[in-house]
């Protein structure tokens, strides 16, 4: 026979087990991008642990078959940021990502994900605080969209 103090912890740990939590792949700039959520750390910025972050030269450099394979093994959401227009360390990166990721916004779209899955942003190696907010904002946009079942073998 189980006591009500059991009960109470059997019934938590199974509440622990339904809350989800959506798990984000973050492709930062390592100029601007990278260096914003590393003064966020520094400056103990308080923002969501769902992202891992993934540094890359440039988001221009990023291909968007990263973006596709990444929700495909089964991340929830995907946030691509790089430095502001015209403030690239490559000149022209960031044009060249925000054209690219204009075109895989409208193919997501036709494959049937769901707007909000994938985000881009610009993010200055000086804006710390605004990295948070950022990711804040799209952790709760992520969480309200579910988790992601589009490659899901079971949703046949």
């Amino acid at each position: 026979m189980t006591s009500n103090s059991e009960k109470v912890i059997q019934s938590n740990e199974l509440s622990a087990e339904k809350e989800w939590e959506p798990k984000i792949i973050a492709f930062l700039c390592n100029w601007c991008s990278y260096a914003g959520a590393d003064l966020a750390g520094v400056s103990r910025i308080q923002y969501p642990p769902n992202i891992r972050i993934v540094r890359v030269p440039c988001s221009g450099r990023i291909n968007p078959f990263y973006i596709l394979k990444s929700l495909q093994v089964g991340w929830d959401g995907v946030l691509v940021s790089g430095c502001h227009p015209g403030d690239c360390h490559y000149l022209t990166g960031n044009y060249i990502a925000r054209r690219r990721f204009g075109i895989l916004t409208d193919v997501m779209k036709f494959m049937g994900f769901e707007e909000g899955r994938v985000n881009f942003t610009w993010v200055s190696a000086a804006e710390g605080d605004s990295f948070g907010k950022i990711v804040t904002k799209v952790v709760k946009k992520v969480k309200a969209l579910g988790p992601n079942k589009i490659f899901s073998k079971d949703e046949v």
